[in-house]
């Protein structure tokens, strides 16, 4: 890798926004609702292009939409990697999730250990955390292995699918239940309480004592009892803990010591308080049970829990670049989004390089987006502007998630809320950039924040979307540069070593958005 030293004494910042999707419809759109004078001036000022963020662009299959997750591996590891999720896909169209030797094994003990089995996770087919053909398949799975006790705990969505829909999901997963001939129903619980990713511990709680003590409402049949709950008012996500029972006063099951318990879950950030507080010594949840557990993919490698799918670390990312020659790098961020700016956006990497430091702002009962739209994002904000004045050079990588986290609750006013801070921090990031004569990077991973209301129903849309994303280059110093307009996220790190006079190494087949 040749190197450019004069290139290094500016402060180059990648600032990630996500949900800040690219879309020419206004409606239901909470970014051209919202006040952005900062914004505005710099797509006025500026090169602006737009990055190709969902499909097989980033390495997800055709038709799925962009995700936090698959955005900061391909942002941060300069290529198009092939996402677990796409690997899961294949192999369970093609046979091969059968032939798994994690789950195989699990499945045999279980039977050898006269346990039940219980299949957790969230049921639908929005297919950003889960999907419902991979717990068709565990199912298949059990059977294969003359296992009989086999129980399904419902994670309820609505978010990544439209709400009202969980009694469609779980109707249709009693039909393929009967059809494969094993499997029942044994809890619900809306994703609120069970998929939790800011520390909400109380939340997870409720799920935690649903499945252990069979703690919260009781039902004998589980659509009608998703119904019910339509009818008091309350959708999919916010269903509270429900037991289904086998006969009156009898839960259909608990999780017990002995079990195994398969978490069916793809995406790790929205289950692993649930899996922490279930299955390992140290969660958050007092006396537990002991259980085998099995993941589908790693959802935290501290958690050294067996995986069904591991996701091998990418080679020469850009931090490893940047460590290798020792340039300081920054990465800043929230709880919600530690774990893909850190491990995900390194492509695997189990710690911090040298040279490399990670900070974290950690979401707490008054500032998680139920209580302040911002969120953290002021203080994300300052810990870059900091950064820059206390260096001449280095890399400094923040994502703001604000926007993203209240588009994903469907409340459009509160988004846009989001996005106007949001706005005043950008602003005082591009100003500390100028004064300390650096390159603002701005971008997203995914969409969401551009497209809160269906097309054709009008209905709130929580989830996110397949548009591209904006990427602007702010130098003031050289304000002409040409974008190409036939990128996607994995050329984001190629530009930043091309600004830095850097050669990229040849793993990252994404190239220079800037046309040279």
């Amino acid at each position: 890798m040749d190197i450019q030293n004069d290139k290094l004494s500016r402060p180059v910042a990648l600032v990630i926004l996500d949900g800040w999707g690219y879309a020419p419809r206004t409606e239901g759109n909470a970014i051209a609702m919202a006040h952005t004078p900062y914004y505005d001036e710099i797509c006025r000022r500026y090169p602006m292009t737009t990055l190709a963020a969902a499909g097989e662009a980033v390495g997800q299959n055709p038709d799925d939409p962009g995700s936090v997750e698959v955005g900061h591996l391909n942002i941060g590891t300069g290529r198009v990697a092939q996402t677990e999720v796409s690997r899961i896909k294949n192999a369970v169209l093609s046979g091969e999730f059968l032939d798994n030797a994690v789950l195989n094994r699990a499945f045999a003990k279980a039977k050898e250990n006269g346990g039940a089995v219980h299949l957790i996770g969230l049921m639908s087919d929005g297919g950003i955390h889960s999907s419902s053909e991979n717990l068709f398949a565990l199912v298949r799975m059990a059977k294969k292995h003359g296992l009989e006790r086999v129980f399904i705990h419902c994670i309820l969505d609505g978010v990544d699918v439209p709400p009202r829909t969980a009694d469609v999901y779980v109707e249709a997963l009693e039909i393929k239940l009967a059809d494969i001939g094993l499997g029942k129903i044994a809890t619900l619980c809306g994703r609120f309480f069970a998929m939790d990713a800011n520390e909400r511990w109380e939340r997870t709680a409720r799920a935690f004592t649903m499945l252990v003590h069979a703690e919260g409402e009781r039902a004998i049949d589980a659509v009608s009892a998703i119904r019910n709950s339509f009818l008091r008012g309350i959708s999919d996500e916010f269903i509270a803990p429900i037991v289904i029972e086998a006969e009156p006063d009898t839960p259909a099951a608990t999780v017990k010591s002995g079990d195994l318990v398969v978490f069916f879950n793809h995406r790790g950030d929205g289950i692993r308080q649930l899996v922490r507080s279930l299955c390992l010594p140290e969660g958050e949840s007092g006396a537990k049970p002991e259980v085998e557990t099995v993941c589908l993919t790693e959802y935290d490698r501290a958690f050294n829990l067996p995986a069904a799918f591991r996701q091998e670390p990418e080679k020469n990312t850009l931090t490893d670049v940047l460590s290798k020659l020792e340039i300081r790098n920054l990465k800043v961020t929230e709880t919600a989004r530690f774990s893909h700016l850190t491990v995900g956006f390194d492509g695997g990497a189990d710690e911090p390089q040298q040279f490399e430091e990670q900070v974290l702002m950690p979401a707490t009962s008054a500032t998680t987006p139920d209580h302040t739209p911002e969120s953290q994002s002021f203080k994300i904000a300052n810990r870059v502007m900091r950064g820059m004045e206390s260096s001449t050079g280095g890399v400094f990588i923040a994502n703001i998630p604000a926007a993203a986290l209240m588009a994903e609750t469907g409340d459009v006013e509160r988004t846009r809320a989001a996005i106007q801070y949001i706005d005043t921090c950008i602003g005082g990031i591009c100003e500390k950039a100028e004064e300390r004569g650096g390159i603002v990077i701005l971008t997203s991973s995914h969409g969401n924040c551009e497209e809160m209301l269906h097309t054709e129903s009008g209905e709130p849309s929580y989830a996110s979307t397949a548009n591209p994303v904006p990427f602007h280059l702010i130098d003031t110093r050289n304000g002409r540069v040409q974008l190409r307009d036939d990128g996607s996220l994995s050329d984001i790190a190629p530009t930043i070593l091309g600004i830095l006079g850097i050669e990229k190494p040849s793993e990252m087949t994404g190239e220079d958005l800037r046309v040279l």
